[in-house]
């Protein structure tokens, strides 16, 4: 399948792009949102771009690598504080954007071994250097560790009996595919829900956790508004509830601000915060998810900051 940006035309308005700004695409993937913002820059305008993946970085510096505007840091966008400051920009962003989960690239390429549905080795990994690959994880990883995962990364409803599965068949030979493992988890799961393959949700689980995705996104979110300008938009599409639920508190409790105490009487008016959001949150028109069927649980939230 070929790349396509989700939410895109959304993401680019809800980022209320200043043509001289300066912008930092956190998830460059094959840079789509990238040559989006880019085309809305003059030539004094700059956009920075982050990703993991070695082979975004490479596609980056092949395809945008002469554009004075552009710069790509290899790395997780937990580190944007420090990306930032590399740059000399810190402070002074207009606009972040964080388009989350897994680039279908990555999706459909057998080789990173992310999917269910293509034939591969047993990786997961984003950044292909890091040591702990999924099939090291699952092939060592306790009973009890692999069912935690699987409850709070892929809310899996039999997560307890497919890890002892898992156990089970590692016993007898090394789980070292996603085929293996894909099999492994249907005939474990007892309950298949309509339209979705069994394994969706432990394949989910398994990356994020490889990936370190949540625990990265929240330090991010943290970050994001001292590298920010007064004034500078938060742009971030989600693609399932545990992503969603991070962004929507964390953008409810900074517009919310300071809070006393329950018992100490104040004014609404009276509370100081530095964020607002802006509008509802968005999801793709009918024609999007028809044309783009991995954008159909994208959800995207915008904020600014105001002080």
């Amino acid at each position: 399948m070929a790349h396509q940006s989700v939410l895109l035309k959304e993401s680019i308005e809800g980022l209320a792009i200043k043509p001289d700004g300066i912008y930092m695409d956190c998830t460059f993937g094959r840079g789509g949102h990238t040559q989006a913002i880019l085309k809305q820059l003059s030539q004094e305008g700059r956009l920075l771009a982050i990703d993991k993946d070695q082979a975004a970085i490479e596609f980056a510096r092949e395809n945008l690598g002469n554009d004075h505007r552009f710069q790509i840091f290899q790395g997780s966008f937990s580190r944007i504080d420090e990306f930032a400051k590399t740059a000399n920009v810190y402070g002074q962003i207009n606009g972040i954007l964080l388009d989350l989960g897994v680039s279908s690239p990555q999706l459909d390429e057998p080789a990173r071994g992310f999917s269910f549905m293509q034939h591969g080795p047993l990786d997961m990994r984003m950044d292909r250097s890091q040591a702990l690959d999924a099939a090291q994880y699952v092939n060592h990883a306790s009973a009890e560790d692999m069912a935690k995962i699987f409850r709070e990364y892929g809310e899996e409803r039999f997560a307890g009996r497919i890890a002892r599965a898992i156990v089970e068949a590692r016993a007898a030979s090394p789980i070292e595919t996603t085929a293996l493992l894909a099999e492994i988890v249907k005939q474990a799961n007892p309950k298949w829900e309509k339209h979705k393959h069994p394994a969706t949700r432990v394949f989910q689980a398994i990356r994020i956790h490889i990936n370190n995705e949540l625990t990265d996104l929240k330090t991010c979110l943290n970050l994001a508004l001292d590298v920010l300008a007064v004034g500078g938009r938060l742009v971030v599409i989600s693609f399932h509830s545990l992503e969603d639920r991070i962004v929507k508190q964390f953008m409810r409790a900074r517009e919310e601000g300071d809070r006393p105490p329950i018992s100490v009487p104040i004014r609404t008016c009276e509370l100081t915060t530095c964020f607002k959001r802006i509008g509802k949150a968005i999801k793709p028109q009918k024609e999007e998810t028809t044309t783009n069927i991995r954008s159909r649980s994208a959800i995207l939230r915008v904020g600014e900051k105001i002080a």
